[in-house]
């Protein structure tokens, strides 16, 4: 599908530099979670929003993280979402430029977030002031939410508010080396506390070894997870589990009387976490702890839906196309294995998802240096705007 010259107009209204500019002062904020430092970035988020004419709305997740809604008003069908998140990943060691200095050096900008994702915010807020004066059959909303990257209090402050409009679609700006991801793997952390009796270790048998029973409770993760791998997904591969942390004990010479396994298990389209905290739960039961003298608390302090999109669904037909006339280059719809906050709008609002953004989730995210090509910004920006205009303009034509 080619261009029309009314969407030409409205793609010749997306100012390189008004986007390069908007990213530099977003990667000049910080907004490292943890520990919640987004207020920053929602300041300069809003603030440019307001610049440009848009609709701004915040609201208060915790105090000083708020989340923020921009708004450019359309008819009253049901409109297109964007999403994204204000926090960024801690900046960690290994940098060789400023992470806070949003430097320009042939044709990328640099700085924590660049890629994951404050890139893609600026590229959906262009994207909505380059269709200001474009009639639309419904509004085009971006949500800029908060705690992404931890235990997502954002998406479920705003799915939970009841003040959410309908959508016919939602396009989570995620980096995905501007590939249309149509499936992404959820993700859950599970926790689970085993507990004994401490004594000298002189005399263990008078103690209850809670190491021990984290070590069974280890083993039987590693089991499940070679069970996982034999149903992989066609597009995400199997579900998986991976421990990640064991705290326990407190001295060599005192058996250990509380130990803490924490484990990421990642959820595959149609897996209810809640069935995999109980599964674990009779997992464990299974081990027989209680024979040792041990008991034993699951809790699930965290849990990511994942999603999955049909292939011929319109919001995925729309935005492939738009994105390939925008200027991506060729490639196939193709599945993502990490998580994001377009999960909660697939299951919860009942709204069709797809991820797409400017950047790298696999070479530049969670990574010292971390960066993104302009390219791929005003990239990024054509095609949330060509897929606005083509899921919701009153006329496209020429």
């Amino acid at each position: 599908m080619s261009l029309t010259p009314a969407e030409q107009k409205v793609l010749d209204r997306i100012d390189e530099d008004l986007l390069v500019r908007i990213t530099q002062e977003l990667l000049r904020a910080p907004g490292q979670n943890p520990p919640g430092e987004e207020a920053a970035t929602v300041a300069v988020l809003a603030a440019a929003a307001q610049e440009l004419g848009l609709d701004v709305r915040s609201s208060t997740v915790e105090p000083d993280r708020e989340n923020v809604s921009i708004t450019l008003a359309g008819g009253n069908n049901p409109g297109l979402l964007l999403l994204g998140h204000t926090d960024v990943v801690p900046v960690g060691d290994g940098w060789t430029v400023d992470p806070y200095g949003g430097l320009l050096h042939e044709g990328r900008l640099y700085g924590r977030g660049a890629s994951d994702m404050k890139g893609g915010l600026a590229a959906a807020l262009v994207a909505l002031a380059a269709l200001r004066e474009t009639p639309l059959t419904g509004p085009v909303e971006l949500a800029a939410l908060v705690d992404e990257e931890e235990t997502g209090k954002g998406i479920r402050a705003y799915i939970g508010s009841g003040t959410n409009s309908r959508y016919v679609g939602c396009i989570t700006a995620e980096p995905t080396d501007l590939q249309t991801i149509i499936a992404a793997r959820g993700d859950s952390y599970l926790q689970v506390a085993i507990h004994g009796r401490a004594s000298h270790a002189g005399n263990p048998d008078g103690g209850a070894n809670a190491i021990y029973g984290a070590a069974a409770v280890v083993a039987e993760i590693e089991r499940l997870h070679k069970e996982l791998a034999t149903a992989p997904h066609p597009l995400l591969g199997p579900a998986t589990w991976s421990v990640g942390q064991i705290n326990g004990g407190t001295g060599g010479s005192i058996v250990p009387a509380d130990c803490v396994v924490v484990a990421d298990r990642r959820l595959l389209p149609g897996e209810s976490a809640a069935e995999v905290l109980a599964d674990l739960g009779r997992r464990v039961a299974a081990l027989d702890l209680e024979d040792r003298g041990l008991t034993v608390e699951l809790a699930m302090p965290m849990e990511m839906p994942a999603f999955e999109t049909a292939e011929d669904a319109p919001l995925v037909q729309i935005t492939e196309t738009a994105r390939r006339d925008a200027g991506g280059r060729p490639m196939p719809l193709a599945g993502w294995t990490a998580a994001c906050d377009g999960g909660y709008v697939a299951r919860d609002l009942g709204v069709p998802v797809v991820v797409l953004g400017p950047g790298s989730v696999t070479t530049q995210a969670h990574r010292a240096d971390e960066s993104v090509a302009v390219a791929d910004l005003v990239t990024a920006a054509r095609a949330y705007t060509l897929t606005a205009l083509r899921l919701l303009a009153v006329h496209v034509g020429g």
